[in-house]
């Protein structure tokens, strides 16, 4: 696989980097700057930022503080923090703060487990749902969680779907590991970005953001803002397209 990565970038005339981390990792093989650009995923403004009917799980009042992970229940998720922080929570005794974990992987029924088990019944899972309903679920919602293991590769090398989806939706993000996407978030003043491994700082932040809605949906504003302005599905697709025939023209 090496052998073909570094086939690759040398045959390629422009190459393209979803994160700050990949367009150095492409660098490192001795690729000048000049032929590598950044292009991240970008914002569904046009699904996320939409009008949709809000909804919320069963058993979650409008009060409550509701806070949502969407996507793959994987190995490299580690959302064995997210259970973390729900016993701290239930320890100090708030119920009314829920975390939701929508989606399949191969580690869901583990959790599943490990929650019945402590009895961490603020903690709600959910099967996957279709992107129309997905939209109304993050209107419905207070905090997005941009969770992932504390594994260094991921801080600057990974540009995950979800954290691109709350933007849009306008919901303020809780992000658990370093990289840029924490700098982005603290940049911006649109979310928290909180160290790893910590469950009474994740506890915390929730009980944080509870307490202080005014300042959450502040935080939301900006994150819609961030969206529109950095990160717009339909002027990234531009420079994708400025970037590849430019190697034509040149």
């Amino acid at each position: 696989m090496s052998l073909l990565e570094w086939i690759s970038y040398r045959s390629a005339n422009r190459l393209v980097g979803l994160s700050p981390g990949i367009v150095d990792g492409i660098a490192k093989q001795g690729i000048p700057r000049n032929r590598i650009s950044l292009v991240p995923n970008g914002c569904d403004l046009d699904l996320f930022a939409s009008p949709a009917a809000p909804w919320r799980p069963e058993g979650v009042n409008e009060q409550d503080l509701l806070a949502v992970f969407t996507g793959t229940h994987g190995m490299a998720n580690g959302l064995d923090a997210v259970l973390d922080a729900a016993a701290e929570l239930k320890w100090r005794g708030r119920k009314d703060i829920w975390l939701l974990l929508i989606g399949e992987g191969q580690i869901k029924p583990t959790l599943q487990a490990r929650a019945e088990r402590e009895g961490l019944h603020n903690l709600i899972f959910h099967a996957p749902v279709n992107k129309a309903r997905l939209a109304g679920l993050m209107v419905g919602s207070d905090l997005g969680l941009q969770i992932l293991a504390n594994i260094p590769a991921f801080y600057y090398g990974t540009s995950p779907n979800k954290f691109f989806d709350y933007l849009a939706s306008g919901l303020p993000l809780l992000n658990n590991y370093p990289g840029w996407l924490a700098e982005i978030i603290t940049k911006a003043e649109c979310g928290f970005a909180i160290p790893p491994n910590a469950p009474k700082v994740f506890a915390d932040t929730l009980e944080r953001a509870a307490e202080d809605r005014t300042a959450l949906k502040e935080m939301g504003r900006r994150s819609l803002a961030l969206a529109r302005s950095a990160f717009n599905r339909t002027t990234l697709p531009d420079h994708f397209v400025d970037w590849v025939t430019g190697a034509v023209e040149r």
